[in-house]
């Protein structure tokens, strides 16, 4: 069970705790972390597979006294998890000797309030929280804030972002970014927790969704300048979206309002995403379920058991919209929560456009979905996308299109293309390897790997028809309720799978595991070859030697995240006193060399969370580097590399327990006594000159 803590319960950055905010848990994945794990399938885990959503709350009341017998420390292990080891700092190599790309000085550990950059480079914000995006829209005024006025800003808590550029037009591009949840008490002064108004709901509503922003490129260095016009876009919770794929018109997605099943409202907890070679936007719907109430009302036991391995409780709702929007309320609209949870596709060069939920790649929390086209042989021009879970003990999944891409970026070509992710075979990953006993300990081999297959859930025809593979399933239940469907087919249960990306260079598959504080404990699935450690506090780096239109790989680990100093860490075989410590990856992308780049989130070893690039070839694979640092309270996501710039997005700085909009921890980027904002940050180097050579 899960106990509920006060709103503000301080963590500080003591020893074998993570960084992450216990608040900051709460109103990001309603407290994920800190319950069972949806997953209750036999594979490796003793609990049966479907349970009936109960109120944790409930619980709690008729519980006080066990509640009070634990301890604050033995529970604040957040969805960043808990850390081990000392943390001690190295910086790596020097500029000298580095691979191209990694040619920078080392940011060293730190906890200021402040983006950390190398010598020799520049910053700047270029866009941040209440920034106006659509024409009219007025500059942000905190202490007045209102939901028209959010809907055509910039959003709350931006994570991905990407930049795409504008047809015919040089040096300049489309800003597309995520915007994923709203923490409210950091949104607005004497927020009363649980207990928000109608205004504040309503603007918190608007806060969350994308953002599509014209910006222009400034000559001589890698500062982009926002353009507010007639290209831009803001999706928000309220906005139309057209569900395609198995799931639409069917029974699990009709509504009172949309009887037709065909068109959703909204986007919500949009994570990471990827860009296709179309010109699309792709993003992750993940964290839905933190935001509908009433899940232990609904009593027919199948759709409690499917609501509940999507971990619906009612305590998981720290956002309270469904008292002013009732289709947030499951009590009122249950099938309203099988409406989100896909990837959805978004067409920046047309803001007319409606964007689309491609129910065809499944229904789980999607972190993103990154594109892999193949080049040669009977399978060229073949899409794949590659997604995870991200939650304890979930799966990773690929998409392989039968539909080949068409090249250019015409009107004819993108129309053709935007059809690609609705027509093709789903699978779920299995992963095989030698028993380990869950230290972590290297293997005689020297490293960890192993062999893995793909397991077909679904393929959906060009004509709309589809094929399930799943016993007692039909296309439609394996589109919207893909967790069980991966259940019933074996799928290996993996530590948070969060960004999966492929190398462009290489065509390898790499994989940022978070963690899993929950491996091995209390009958759960214990340590295997992949996940390699229980109670796994900072996560690894999983490679994949993909054939990617089939249905066989093999696999290694690049990283074993954590405390270069203890022995339950490895960094590729590279010299771990020459490292940057990094703890709990989170989004990866690569540099125009081939170098692979990792954001954190979590950073359980008493340093502000960063943005690391590692090696992955030759002598120095596993050289690890940091090269910026985000402001206390802050998670590093985006990120963008290139040659002329580094993008990251700046998500929640300053949300510290014992902290809110009353008493703010950090004034970044504004100073004085400002709130913090999130916000895009440009990141180049002195005279423009290529990053990290």
């Amino acid at each position: 069970m899960r106990i509920q803590l006060p709103l503000f319960t301080s963590t500080g950055h003591d020893a074998g705790r993570s960084s992450r905010a216990h608040v900051t848990c709460r109103y990001k994945c309603g407290d994920a972390c800190r319950h069972d794990p949806g997953n209750r399938s036999d594979n490796g885990y003793f609990r049966d597979v479907v349970r009936t959503a109960v109120s944790r709350r409930s619980v709690l009341k008729t519980s006080a006294g066990a509640a009070v017998a634990v301890g604050a420390a033995s529970v604040l292990a957040a969805c960043g998890e808990s850390g081990s080891g000392s943390g001690t700092s190295t910086t790596g190599s020097a500029t000298g000797d580095a691979l191209p790309g990694m040619k920078f000085a080392a940011v060293p550990a730190n906890t200021e309030d402040a983006v950390v950059i190398p010598d020799g480079y520049r910053q700047e914000v270029v866009i941040r929280w209440g920034d106006p995006v659509l024409p009219g829209a007025p500059e942000f005024d905190f202490a007045n804030q209102t939901p028209e006025a959010q809907a055509g800003q910039f959003g709350f808590n931006n994570d991905f972002a990407g930049l795409i550029p504008v047809d015919g037009v040089p040096d300049h591009f489309y800003l597309v970014a995520n915007l994923e949840y709203p923490t409210e008490p950091f949104m607005f002064t004497g927020y009363k927790d649980g207990q928000p108004t109608e205004q504040q709901a309503r603007i918190a509503m608007a806060s969350i969704g994308i953002a599509v922003v014209e910006v222009t490129a400034r000559p001589g260095s890698g500062a982009l300048t926002t353009v507010v016009g007639p290209r831009n876009q803001r999706l928000t919770a309220s906005s139309p979206f057209r569900l395609t794929g198995p799931a639409a018109g069917t029974e699990f997605v009709k509504t009172s309002a949309d009887p037709a099943g065909t068109t959703v409202l909204g986007t919500i907890a949009n994570c990471s995403g990827g860009l296709t070679p179309w010109g699309t936007m792709l993003s992750g719907e993940e964290n839905f379920n933190g935001y509908f109430s009433n899940a232990s009302t609904v009593t027919d036991p199948k759709t409690a058991g499917r609501l509940a391995r999507y971990t619906f409780e009612d305590d998981a709702d720290e956002h309270h919209w469904g008292r002013f929007d009732k289709r947030f309320d499951l009590a009122v609209e249950p099938n309203e929560a099988n409406r989100f949870g896909y990837i959805v596709e978004v067409d920046p060069h047309d803001p007319k456009a409606v964007p689309v939920k491609h129910s065809s790649m499944g229904r789980f929390k999607h972190e993103s979905a990154n594109i892999y086209v193949v080049g040669s042989g009977p399978g060229e021009g073949t899409v794949v996308a590659y997604s995870g879970d991200d939650e304890k003990f979930e799966y990773i999944y690929k998409f392989v299109s039968s539909r080949k891409i068409k090249s250019g970026l015409s009107k004819t070509a993108r129309e053709h293309n935007m059809r690609i992710l609705d027509e093709g075979t789903l699978y779920v990953a299995t992963f095989t390897g030698e028993p380990v006993d869950g230290s972590g300990a290297l293997p005689a081999a020297g490293k960890f790997a192993g062999k893995g297959s793909w397991k077909p859930l679904l393929t959906v025809n060009a004509d709309g028809t589809a094929r399930s593979y799943v016993a007692g399933m039909s296309p439609a239940e394996v589109a919207v309720f893909t967790r069980e469907a991966a259940d019933a087919v074996g799928a290996t249960k993996m530590d948070r799978p969060e960004d999966i990306e492929p190398n462009p260079k290489t065509g390898k598959v790499y994989c940022a595991l978070t963690n899993n504080s929950d491996r091995g404990t209390d009958g759960k699935a214990a340590a295997d070859l992949a996940n390699p450690r229980n109670e796994n506090k900072n996560g690894q780096i999983l490679e994949i030697t993909d054939d990617h239109t089939g249905t066989e790989f093999t696999w290694e680990l690049l990283l074993v995240c954590g405390d270069p100093a203890a022995a339950d860490t490895y960094y590729g075989g590279f010299d771990k006193t020459r490292v940057s410590p990094i703890s709990c990856p989170d989004n990866v992308a690569f540099d125009p060399h081939g170098n692979l780049w990792i954001s954190t989130d979590g950073n359980a070893l008493d340093s502000n969370d960063g943005l690391f690039a590692v090696a992955l070839d030759g002598d120095r694979r596993g050289e690890t580097k940091q090269f910026l640092t985000v402001p206390k309270g802050a998670e590093t996501c985006g990120p963008v590399i290139d040659s002329s710039r580094i993008l990251i997005a700046v998500q929640h700085p300053g949300e510290l327990d014992d902290h809110s909009a009353d008493n703010p921890a950090s004034h970044w980027p504004d100073g004085g006594n400002s709130q913090p904002r999130p916000s895009v940050v440009a990141v180049w180097r002195d005279g423009g000159s290529p990053i990290g050579v």
